[in-house]
C-alpha cells in the first residue's frame, strides 16, 4: 500500500499505526539471498532431503529446546523456576494488572508538573510554556541512577517517544488524515515539548513507596522545541552536517523519537534517536505526490532512510523540519544523546561514532580488557544489529571517559547460517567503504551507516529492538516481528517467512568477551502461540497458556541476572488477544524458553522499560499510548479512540481527562527483592 492507502486503511485507528504500517515497506535493497542459499551452505541437498536437517539443523540453531512446543497438559516442572511468583492470567482490558503479592503504582503520569514552578496539568488549555515544565507524553526507556549508598534516592532518566494528538487534544481527531490541517503552530509546539526526555530526583519514604522530589535542582526537560547540543565524533563539521542555523555542523536543538537508550557504567544516560525520518516534511512531489528528491545530491541516502515522511507537520512552521529549506537537517537525526543527569546545566552530546540508523535502544557492558561496549538494533525491518567499541577504556573518574563514545569502533552483525557471527567493521578504507563506492571519509560512512551497513553484506534482521548484554559475553537481540519477508528471503537467523510474533537471538561471544569480533549464536524462542502449528513458534513445553508471547521489544536483567521481556505488539494484539506485558524468560539450564507471564498492560498500551534498581526491590515500567493501538479489534469497543471517545481512561479513570501515558513503578508487599 502506498502513504494515502495506509492512512486510509479502516483497520487502522491512528497515526502511529498508520505510521508503522508505512515503516513496513522495506529500504534495504539487500534481500535477495534466500533460506536455500544460506541452508546449502551448511548442508547438503541429500541431507535435507534425507530429513537430518530436521534435527541436526534445528537443534544447531535454534537450540534443543527448539525441537519440542509446548503442549496442552503440562507435566509437574523439571526444575523450579529461578522467578518466584504466581503467573499472571492473561487478557486485555481498561487496566493495569500485576503478579499477585505485588503493587504496582503510578508514579508520573503525561503533565505532571515536575518543577516547583510547574503549572498543574489543565488538559483543556495545554500550553508548549507548561510543557517544557510538565512530563512528557509517550514515556518509553526508564533509567535510573541511585544518589545514595541506600538505594532510597536516585534519578529517573525517561525517554518520550511521539504523541498521539487524537487522544492528546480535545477535539482535533487524526491528522494525517487530514492533511494536518488543524496542526497550529501553538499545537505543534506542544508536541515538541512533550517529546525528548525527562530527568527527575524521585525519592523512597519510611513504607516503601517512591515518590517525586518535585523542588529538586536536578529536575529538568530536554525537548527537540529548545534544548541546545552539542555534535561531536568524526561527522561533526561535516558539510553535510551543516545547516543555516549552523553552519559549523557541530550544534543542533533537540532530539526526538527517543525509544529505549541505555546508562553507561559512569552514570550518563544514552538516549536513542529512532523514527526520525516520519518528522521532515516538504511541499515539493512529483506527478505520483512521492517526495521529489532530484535536486537532492543524497537523494540516494534520503530515501535509504524513508525521508521525508511527512508524519508530523513540524515543518510547517519549524523550517528545520521542512528539507526544501535544510536539506541537511535530517543528518542531525539518528544518532544516540549523552545527557549527564547529575549536572542539570550541561548540554547533551550527539556521539556521531555510533552509527545513525532508526536507534531502538543502546545498552551498555565492559570489555574483558575494560573497554565501553555498546549493543544498539535499527528498528526497521531487513535492517541491522550493530555494536560500538570504544578505544579507551572506561576510567572509574567519570569525567576521564568523555571521550569514549566519540573514539571506537562500530561493528554491524552478519549472522551466518553455521551458527556463527561475524561483526563487521565500519571504518572507512576497509573493504568496500571506499571514495570510490560512495563513502569519501569516516563521517560519510557514519552519516551513511545503512548504506555503509549493505556494502558490507549484513544479515538484514526482523526488526531488531532492543539488544541486553549480561556482562559475560552473552547478549540477547530482541527481533519483535516482519511480516514483510518472504519465503525466498527466510534465512537461518531469521526464519520464518511473514514474521508476525518475532523471535529472540542469543549470542555468545568468543572467549566471553563482548569485544569480540566473532561469536555464535541460536534462537532462544520463537515467539507466537505454540498450539497453532503453522505459526512455528518454539518454546520450553513447561510455558502455559499465559506465559507464551508476542512482539519481544524492550528487555532488562535484573539484581539476580534474570531476564526480563516486554512486548509491543501495536495494533495486531488482535492475533494473540492478548495485552502487552512483562514476561521473565529462563535463559538457563532445562527450563530454558520458559515463559512467566508477571505484569500487562491496559488496552491500546505498550508495555517499555523495565529498569530494576541495582537492590532487586524496585521495578520502573513505562506505559506508552495506552487507549490507542488496535481499539478498533477490541470486542465492545471496535473504533478508534479519541480524547472524547478513549477504550480507556488509564490511570485516572476520570470522564474529564484521556488516557494519559505513565510510568509505574512495582515493589513487593513486606518488601524485599522482586521475583524472589
Amino acid at each position: 500500500m502506498n502513504h494515502k492507502q495506509i492512512i486510509n486503511d479502516p483497520k487502522i485507528g491512528n497515526k502511529a499505526e498508520a505510521y508503522e504500517a508505512f515503516d513496513d515497506i522495506p529500504t534495504n535493497p539487500n534481500l535477495n539471498r534466500t533460506l536455500g542459499d544460506v541452508i546449502n551452505a551448511r548442508y547438503a541437498r541429500r541431507d535435507m532431503l534425507r530429513g537430518i536437517l530436521g534435527v541436526s539443523a534445528s537443534a544447531s540453531l535454534f537450540g534443543s529446546a527448539a525441537l519440542i512446543a509446548p503442549s496442552a497438559t503440562k507435566a509437574a516442572p523439571r526444575a523450579p523456576s529461578r522467578y518466584r511468583f504466581n503467573e499472571l492470567t492473561q487478557g486485555n482490558d481498561q487496566t493495569h494488572h500485576i503478579a499477585d503479592g505485588y503493587d504496582a503504582d503510578i508514579l508520573l503520569r503525561w503533565g505532571d508538573p515536575i518543577t516547583a514552578e510547574a503549572p498543574d496539568f489543565d488538559v483543556m488549555n495545554q500550553s508548549a510554556a507548561a510543557q517544557l515544565q510538565q512530563f512528557g507524553y509517550n514515556n518509553d526507556y526508564v533509567g535510573f541512577t541511585p544518589l545514595d549508598q541506600s538505594t532510597t534516592r536516585g534519578l529517573l532518566c525517561i525517554n518520550h517517544e511521539y504523541t498521539n494528538e487524537e487522544v492528546m487534544f480535545p477535539g482535533l481527531g487524526r491528522q494525517d488524515k487530514q492533511d494536518f490541517k488543524g496542526m497550529t503552530k501553538a499545537l505543534i509546539d506542544i508536541e515538541m515539548a512533550a517529546h525528548g526526555g525527562t530527568v527527575v530526583e524521585i525519592a523512597r519514604n519510611e513504607l516503601g513507596k517512591w515518590h517525586l522530589v518535585r523542588s529538586s535542582a536536578y529536575n529538568r526537560r530536554i525537548t527537540p522545541l529548545e534544548t541546545e547540543m552539542t555534535i561531536d565524533g568524526p561527522a561533526a563539521g561535516h558539510s553535510r552536517m551543516q545547516t543555516h542555523a549552523d553552519p559549523s555542523g557541530t550544534a543542533v536543538i533537540g532530539t526526538l523519537n527517543n525509544c529505549a537508550g541505555g546508562m553507561t557504567p559512569w552514570g550518563t544516560w544514552l538516549m536513542a534517536e529512532e523514527n526520525f525520518h516520519g518528522y521532515f516534511w516538504t511541499d515539493t512531489r512529483d506527478f505520483d505526490g512521492k517526495p521529489d528528491l532530484s535536486t537532492h545530491a543524497d537523494a540516494i541516502s534520503k530515501r535509504r532512510y524513508n525521508l521525508p515522511s511527512g508524519w508530523y507537520a513540524w515543518g510547517k512552521y519549524h523550517d528545520r523540519f521542512n528539507i526544501d529549506k535544510e536539506p541537511n537537517e535530517p543528518n542531525r537525526f539518528g544518532w544516540v544523546v549523552e545527557v549527564d543527569p547529575r549536572d542539570p546545566q550541561s548540554k547533551p552530546v550527539k556521539h556521531t561514532a555510533l552509527g545513525r540508523f532508526s536507534h531502538e535502544g543502546c545498552e551498555t557492558t565492559l570489555s574483558r580488557d575494560g573497554r565501553l561496549v555498546v549493543y544498539m538494533g535499527d528498528d526497521n525491518r531487513f535492517d541491522y544489529q550493530y555494536k560500538y567499541v570504544s578505544t579507551g577504556k572506561v576510567d572509574a573518574t567519570p569525567s576521564a571517559n568523555a571521550s569514549l563514545l566519540s573514539d571506537g569502533t562500530l561493528y554491524v552483525a552478519r549472522f551466518d547460517a553455521d551458527g556463527t557471527v561475524q561483526w563487521l567493521p565500519l571504518v572507512h578504507g576497509m573493504g568496500p567503504l571506499t571514495a570510490e563506492n560512495g563513502f569519501a571519509s569516516q563521517a560519510e560512512v557514519l552519516i551513511d551507516t545503512r548504506l555503509a551497513a549493505d556494502a558490507l553484506g549484513a544479515t538484514p534482521m526482523d526488526r531488531p529492538e532492543d539488544a541486553q548484554p549480561r556482562g559475560d559475553g552473552t547478549a540477547y537481540i530482541m527481533l519483535t516481528n516482519n511480516t514483510r519477508r518472504k519465503p525466498t528471503q527466510a534465512d537461518a537467523a531469521n526464519p520464518r517467512s511473514k514474521n508476525t510474533f518475532g523471535h529472540i537471538i542469543e549470542i555468545k561471544e568468543a572467549d566471553a568477551d563482548h569485544a569480540a569480533t566473532t561469536g555464535t549464536w541460536s534462537i532462544l524462542v520463537k515467539c507466537g502461540d505454540p498450539a497453532i502449528a503453522e505459526i512455528g513458534a518454539h518454546w520450553n513445553p513447561e510455558t502455559s497458556d499465559s506465559g507464551w508471547f508476542a512482539s519481544p521489544d524492550n528487555c532488562a536483567f535484573d539484581a539476580e541476572g534474570r531476564l526480563w521481556v516486554a512486548t509491543d505488539q501495536g495494533r495486531k494484539w488482535d492475533k494473540t488477544g492478548k495485552s502487552d506485558g512483562l514476561y521473565a524468560l529462563e535463559t538457563e539450564g532445562e527450563l530454558r524458553g520458559h515463559s512467566k507471564l508477571f505484569f500487562r498492560c491496559p488496552v491500546g498500551g505498550e508495555l517499555c522499560g523495565p529498569c530494576f534498581t541495582g537492590d532487586g526491590e524496585t521495578l520502573f515500567l513505562a506505559v506508552q499510548h495506552p487507549g490507542t493501538d488496535g481499539t478498533t479489534s477490541l470486542k465492545g469497543f471496535a473504533r478508534a479512540s479519541t480524547f472524547e471517545d478513549p477504550a480507556t481512561r488509564w490511570p485516572d479513570f476520570d470522564s474529564a481527562m484521556p488516557p494519559r501515558p505513565s510510568v509505574v513503578v512495582v515493589t513487593k508487599r513486606g518488601g524485599g527483592k522482586i521475583a524472589t
